[in-house]
């Protein structure tokens, strides 16, 4: 494969996964308790019996959603494709692996970084159904990518609420050899990163050699009961415009919390985070562990463990691409958030040339296609 654009942000969203797939495939004693399809007001959707909804089968984004022509001038792009039109009909354009192929190849796409389903994990609201529901996402996840190696590369779910039952997945998955990272559910309540509970999971991705990823969840949504609507909608664009912010909190955990320091060979990928944030972010905790933090567990800056053992996605910044001296041309991977309402399929290219084209053609090569390659072992 001649490989000139791999994204290294896509998505395998629950709604549109075969209506079947986690009934057939669950233990006896879960079964009931599997997310499954029924048919709804406005068509087929997705529910779980505890009364979680995951949202409209085939329809837009990972939640699920109605595509109403005119709202998201993204999801106008995606339809015009014949993207939801084809849904309606059953056409699983996301989850069959020729047509999904067929569709990156419109947007002049070699390759893709797959991550998961742990935002339906979250509403499906059950511990132990989820932990169940991630093995056989992870599973099917793995027989998709076996369809098309070259084009898939798949990051397995993990949930955050049992590290026991996340460590035995990280080996499950490393002895089956298909996936090429593993993505733990980022949530607001989660324990801090650097918390004693999770090192047996630190340790079980680093001697498995798989890359440790946090997609973003965006900050917490505020109460907005009672709001008139333009304050609603107020709150919404806030909400919206910050949804990489949140992720510096990873970022700090991960480097202060000395997890880089003890697992030096541990690799970390906040995706979807944008990147024009973490100069500055980099950049304070410098100056912070400089002034007054010399006594956590670490040898050299915070900013030398980002260079040597991390990496953010983004889809459009303008900001960050002009910021690479500070970021780091080897720690930055483009993606297009493909099929999400907020990513750029299909005119993918369009916005590289826009944001990239400035760059000299080597750096540009590492950022949408080679530190990819690497990482994922493409090719």
């Amino acid at each position: 494969m001649d490989y000139k654009v791999i994204s290294a942000d896509c998505h395998i969203d629950l709604i549109w996964l075969p209506p079947e797939l986690f009934v057939e495939n669950a233990s006896a004693a879960l079964r009931e308790r599997m997310p499954h399809v029924v048919e709804g007001e406005k068509g087929p959707k997705w529910v779980a019996r505890n009364g979680a909804e995951f949202g409209l089968a085939n329809a837009m984004g990972s939640a699920g959603r109605e595509y109403v022509p005119g709202v998201i001038q993204r999801s106008d792009r995606m339809a015009e494709q014949g993207l939801y039109a084809d849904g309606k009909k059953g056409i699983r354009r996301l989850t069959e692996p020729d047509l999904r192929v067929k569709d990156q190849d419109l947007d002049g796409i070699q390759g893709e970084v797959l991550y998961g389903i742990l935002g339906a994990c979250m509403r499906l609201g059950d511990g132990d159904a989820a932990i169940e529901m991630t093995r056989i996402y992870n599973e099917g996840l793995a027989g998709f990518c076996s369809a098309r190696p070259d084009r898939f590369a798949g990051l397995a779910s993990l949930p955050n609420h049992d590290v026991a039952a996340a460590v035995a997945e990280v080996e499950r998955v490393a002895r089956r050899g298909v996936l090429k990272g593993v993505e733990v559910s980022n949530s607001h309540d989660m324990r801090p990163l650097f918390h004693p509970e999770w090192y047996p999971l630190w340790e079980a991705a680093a001697a498995a050699n798989l890359p440790v990823h946090f997609h973003t969840i965006g900050t917490p949504k505020p109460d907005t009961t009672g709001f008139a609507p333009l304050q609603e909608r107020q709150s919404f664009a806030v909400q919206i415009t910050g949804f990489q912010m949140a992720m510096s909190r990873i970022l700090m955990e991960v480097i202060f919390g000395g997890l880089l320091e003890r697992w030096p060979d541990l690799k970390v990928v906040i995706g979807e985070a944008g990147i024009g944030w973490i100069p500055y972010v980099l950049d304070h905790m410098d100056l912070e562990w400089e002034d007054q933090f010399k006594d956590l567990t670490l040898t050299m800056k915070p900013s030398d463990y980002w260079h040597r053992q991390c990496f953010a996605t983004y889809q459009s910044d303008k900001v960050g691409t002009r910021l690479l001296d500070l970021l780091g041309e080897d720690n930055v991977m483009w993606g297009s958030d493909f099929p999400h309402p907020d990513g750029v399929w299909p005119d993918s290219q369009d916005f590289i040339e826009a944001e990239l084209g400035h760059l000299p053609a080597a750096v540009k090569h590492k950022m949408v296609c080679a530190n990819a390659m690497r990482l994922y072992g493409f090719g």
